[in-house]
């Protein structure tokens, strides 16, 4: 019998781990634990998030479909000022990711972040996960667990819970004692972790004692460093490992596919390197993220691929492994990953995006990408030029403009952005180079 734990880190950079090249902190390794994972299993080189901003790739991994066919993913993100707002949401009527799996007997949990949309409109309740522990909202307080708001922001299922501690220590905990549950019954299950960190403010476990007032200068662009940051990062490692060793107790771990990957790129404290860009940007920095599976019983371990993907792929290969077909009213845009995991080939996946902030729209093929910021063009050939330093766009003006049609071809069946949607402030497309 096979389970999934699928761990999703928020804004994390593509080398803040060592695995892909992180350097160690001041006070040693930063993930030990997930450089473990993909020791054993299988490294991507060329995984991307479905958008570089956090609520918008949330709703295609829990759909398996491009993120823009739904009217709250419009929303870069979605934020506080839409609670109440019955349309900004992931619908509960739209067949997701936990409801397929919970029809076919599956167990289903989220414990952590949701982002999705605010009660009594939207919960993960209403979209296929029979527990949840966690924030609804995109960042809160890692102690006194409020949004930026001063709303408190954490629940158990639809209810507020009141609970003391750091957060990402909250989050392992809960997930620990839902496997220790779970892993005991008759049925696979499908285990949601989705932590907040590395995710503003910047704090760590030993900034319990900082009094409320100091603390809340934290949030976003006050306060912070580099190896608070790392720390951060630490902290949610140790808690994974925490996690595989409730599998191992469990004797599941063999059985389980644990992925793990962010919902964007890095923000100002992460290490993007070779990459420019983050979070906010369709630039490499914003959308290519770390991806790492683990799967003993049906993955030959020790390997790198570079397949090119993106996040709902990874819904289309739960699907897929679950032997549970896609609703026929929502075909999936996401494409299973399945052959890949068990040690068959790479194969070409062409991939596209488009945000709302400063008209940026992309697409990758193959070695090509295609790219467009404030109304510029590019064209870089990724595999010689990882940092997009070198545009081709005037050397090649016939792979430009089919790169531009195929865009504009795509973009045709989407739903256009409406005209009501707004972007969050963050961080844009950084050092382009000049036409």
């Amino acid at each position: 019998m096979t389970h999934v734990v699928f761990i999703v880190a928020d804004d994390l950079g593509y080398a803040d781990l060592g695995c892909y090249g992180g350097r160690p902190a001041a006070f040693g390794a930063v993930s030990p634990v997930i450089d473990r994972l993909a020791a054993e299993g299988l490294r991507f080189t060329q995984g991307y998030a479905n958008s570089p901003v956090c609520s918008p790739t949330r709703f295609a991994l829990m759909t398996g479909r491009y993120q823009y066919r739904l009217r709250g993913a419009a929303e870069e993100p979605i934020s506080g000022r839409t609670r109440g707002n019955p349309l900004l949401g992931l619908p509960p009527e739209h067949p997701t990711l936990p409801s397929l799996l919970r029809d076919a007997g599956w167990r289903t949990a989220l414990i952590g972040k949701w982002h999705l949309g605010y009660p009594p409109h939207f919960s993960p309740l209403k979209s296929g996960y029979e527990t949840f522990y966690g924030p609804m909202s995109g960042g809160v307080d890692y102690f006194s667990h409020c949004a930026t708001n001063g709303a408190h922001d954490l629940f158990e299922g639809d209810e507020e819970r009141h609970d003391s501690g750091y957060l990402t220590d909250l989050i392992t905990r809960r997930a620990v004692e839902w496997i220790e549950r779970t892993a005991a019954g008759p049925d696979p299950f499908f285990l949601s972790l989705h932590y907040t960190a590395p995710h503003w403010p910047w704090e760590t476990r030993d900034d319990a004692h900082v009094a409320d007032e100091v603390r809340s200068n934290l949030f976003h662009l006050h306060g912070g460093n580099i190896e608070t940051y790392r720390r951060m990062i630490h902290h949610m490692d140790e808690g994974i490992g925490q996690v595989m060793a409730a599998l191992e107790r469990a004797g599941v771990a063999d059985d389980t596919l644990v992925i793990f990957t962010s919902d964007n790129g890095g923000e100002r404290y992460s290490d993007n390197w070779p990459l420019v860009g983050g979070k906010m940007d369709l630039t490499e920095g914003g959308i290519r993220v770390p991806w790492v599976a683990r799967w003993p019983r049906r993955m030959p371990g020790a390997r790198v691929t570079a397949q090119h993907c993106l996040t709902m792929d990874w819904s289309a290969t739960v699907l897929d492994l679950a032997g549970v077909a896609a609703a026929p009213t929502h075909p999936l845009d996401g494409v299973s990953l399945l052959g890949v995991l068990e040690g068959g080939p790479a194969f070409a996946r062409t991939m596209h995006w488009r945000m709302n902030h400063r008209g940026q729209r992309a697409r990758r093929d193959g070695r090509w990408k295609y790219l467009q910021v404030d109304g510029h063009e590019y064209l870089f050939d990724i595999d010689a030029d990882e940092r997009e330093r070198a545009n081709r766009a005037p050397l090649e003006p016939a792979r430009l403009a089919a790169m531009r049609d195929a865009w504009l071809a795509w973009n045709e069946t989407m739903p256009p952005i409406p005209a009501d949607a707004t972007v969050s402030l963050g961080y844009g497309a950084k050092d382009m180079p000049q036409r």
